[in-house]
């Protein structure tokens, strides 16, 4: 097991961890969970070996072999799979002894060497390897390119491949979500919930923590406090913590204000002056409880836009990819077909596999790239506010925060833009304390911030340019819990429209109620929900797996198929009683049955009306149409949302009751 026994730790003078005693057993999944700069990286630090104990005791199994994410970008041009490879550290040992007893002719060397290999499994060592790439979203075509040909994120990827290549007892990983696509982070819980050793993982995504995680610790003000459970548990159970530590401390103070009351009535008085100290002193006994002192929440708001053109944006016949390379050369067409329309008021997540083009399309929409074909109309007074996964790498590093608050302000003001107002020196340092950059914070370099610090100063221009329309593309893959939730409750109390590219399920839970699904070249409308999404790339991934295994080797024999034949239950009947107590019962379930189909056909036959009506209307604002009728057709589509919500929950109450009387049976 893994055992902290009253451990300090210090970075330079900051205590990080004080006093803290800790254990972990073989086999735990654990989630390390704290506000940013808690010293959850310094904890991985220290089981890493990389820091030392200021005082106490730190144990971990001598015999562990432990694995990390490398958090250095690799250089090499050895292929991706030869990269992944070499994460088995035992099998390139094994490798360069077999290497050395080949140069030496040495028969009996040679053949230890073999045998080795084979127990280290050697055998299918490249299979798993291109299995783990494969599963991080890389293409088959690309397992043997080098890895310098790919961009930084995707060699992270490969970083994250090697780590869980290797054969380890303890697996360390700090934040592995950022650089994954949603249906990568999927098969990485799966990889997850198999892998059979300790596993300790730093993250802000909730839904990976409670999928991956069965005990949560907690970095707290220098203190760790393990929960039993994961993240909502861990929330729960503190919630629960909090309550009573405070109500105990409470009861404390009153009971300690009341012994001093009476130390300072009495012990002046010779005849109360025993009594008098015994308080004294027993007032100096008490275990003082702390009270609770709660993290400052952060919550922002986006800001009232201007106006909300409706429809926002309507997309007719429209190709979108990447210009030509060369004069001479074509462009390169990532999605075409594409015939949308974003309605004011719309939270629509963009969904879809790694590489199928949502940041192309998204890219579009806001005139980083042109299109390539068809129109994109938009509304009379669109305005976009756009968070790109690369959008920190616009910030100038040397620049302070409060410098890109007055330029962006005195930009908008040139342009005669609403959000220019209240852009004096005091109004902007009070807008970024609202997003927690507070007193010398506003003048310290952009290029010292953390992740999160850059993303939530992007967040704080977006919204002082007071967008109607939002596109999003993995805002939250540098900010903690906290921040998350806040933007989540900021989204949905917005009142423009909002396209959201995220592998945050949460965040797509809690905010988006349309989605899109970028697949196969084109764009078309998803009706599902996120668990239905989760199962359809639980099963791609499944159908992609078999479809290498078949390409790789001839299919096994069918296994001959297996039924289990219940028990028969002798109840004392014929068995013509018995088929006449079961008809008796069919017909009973029927009836009960009845009223439900007739209803579930009802809202069946409304939600088809209204999603043809729809789609009907949305056509129609291809085609251009007069200002009169634009509008009337988004006041139609709207009223047409609300009602399709009534169509659906009445559909759902009456497959609940069809579900709940046929499980009965």
């Amino acid at each position: 097991m893994i055992s902290l026994s009253h451990i300090t730790l210090r970075r330079g003078t900051k205590v990080v961890l004080d006093d803290v005693s800790l254990t972990l057993n073989p086999g735990e999944k654990v989630g390390l969970v704290g506000r940013n700069g808690a010293g959850k990286s310094s904890l991985f630090a220290l089981l890493a070996g990389d820091l030392h104990e200021d005082s106490g005791d730190f144990q971990i199994p001598s015999g562990w072999q432990m694995a990390q994410v490398a958090q250095h970008m690799p250089e090499t041009d050895e292929s991706a799979t030869q990269f992944v490879l070499d994460g088995d550290t035992r099998l390139t040992r094994l490798n360069a002894a077999l290497r050395a007893a080949e140069a030496q002719g040495d028969g009996m060397a040679i053949a230890q060497a073999h045998s080795d290999l084979l127990d280290a499994g050697a055998a299918d060592a490249s299979a798993r390897a291109q299995a783990l790439i494969l599963g991080l979203g890389f293409q088959v075509a690309e397992l043997d390119h080098p890895v310098n040909s790919f961009s930084g994120g995707w060699r992270m990827r490969l970083q994250l491949a090697r780590a869980l290549m290797a054969p380890s007892d303890l697996l360390l990983l700090d934040e592995p979500t950022n650089h994954l696509d949603l249906d990568a982070l999927v098969w990485l819980e799966g990889w997850l919930g198999r892998y059979p050793g300790t596993l300790i993982v730093i993250s802000h995504d909730r839904e990976f923590l409670d999928a991956v995680t069965r005990v949560t610790v907690h970095i707290e003000q220098g203190r760790l406090t393990r929960y039993g459970g994961n993240y909502s548990k861990f929330e729960e159970l503190r919630a629960q913590q909090l309550l009573l530590q405070q109500a105990a401390f409470d009861r404390q103070q009153e009971k300690m204000a009341h012994l001093q009351k009476f130390i300072d009535r009495f012990k002046a008085k010779a005849t109360k002056a025993k009594q008098a100290q015994s308080r004294v002193k027993q007032l100096e006994r008490m275990e003082k409880i702390a009270p609770v002192l709660a993290e400052a929440d952060f919550t922002f708001t986006f800001r009232e836009p201007a106006n909300l053109p409706n429809p926002m944006l309507a997309i007719t016949d429209a190709a979108v990819g990447y210009p030509p390379a060369s004069a001479d050369g074509a462009p390169t067409t990532i999605l075409r077909g594409i015939n949308r329309s974003v309605l004011a008021g719309q939270r629509i997540g963009i969904l879809g596999a790694n590489g199928q083009g949502k940041s192309t399309l998204v890219k579009t929409i806001a005139h980083e790239l042109a299109p390539l074909a068809g129109q994109f109309t938009e509304g009379k007074g669109l305005t976009v506010g756009y968070f790109a996964q690369q959008e920190l790498d616009v910030l100038r590093p040397d620049d302070h925060a409060l410098a890109h608050m007055t330029r962006l302000a005195r930009d908008l003001a040139a342009q005669g833009a609403p959000a220019a107002n209240e852009s004096r020196e005091q109004d902007l340092r009070n807008y970024l304390g609202s997003f927690n950059f507070t007193g010398d914070q506003v003048m310290q370099s952009v290029g010292s911030f953390s992740g999160g610090e850059k993303a939530r100063l992007v967040l704080a221009m977006i919204v002082w340019q007071r967008p109607n329309l939002l596109l999003l593309d993995e805002p939250t893959n540098h900010l903690d819990l906290a921040t998350r939730e806040a933007l989540a409750m900021a989204l949905n109390d917005f009142d423009g429209t909002v396209l959201l590219v995220s592998h945050d399920r949460m965040l797509l839970r809690a905010v988006c109620e349309d989605f899109w699904l970028v697949a196969q070249g084109g764009v078309k409308p998803y009706d599902g929900d996120m668990d239905d999404y989760q199962r359809y790339l639980l099963e791609e991934a499944k159908r992609q797996r078999e479809a290498a295994k078949l390409a790789g080797s001839a299919s096994p024999a069918a296994a001959p198929a297996v039924s289990a034949q219940a028990p028969a239950i002798d109840d004392g009947l014929s068995g013509g009683e018995r088929r006449k107590l079961a008809a008796q019962r069919r017909q009973e379930l029927a009836a009960q049955l009845r009223p439900h189909k007739k209803a579930l056909a009802a809202a069946e036959a409304r939600m088809a009306a209204l999603q043809s009506e729809q789609a009907t209307l949305e056509q129609s604002l291809l085609d251009n149409p007069s200002p009169d009728a634009m509008a009337e057709a988004g006041r139609r589509l709207k009223a047409i949302g609300d009602e399709l919500v009534a169509a659906e929950e009445a559909w759902l109450d009456a497959s609940t009751q069809i579900e709940a009387l046929e499980a009965e049976v």
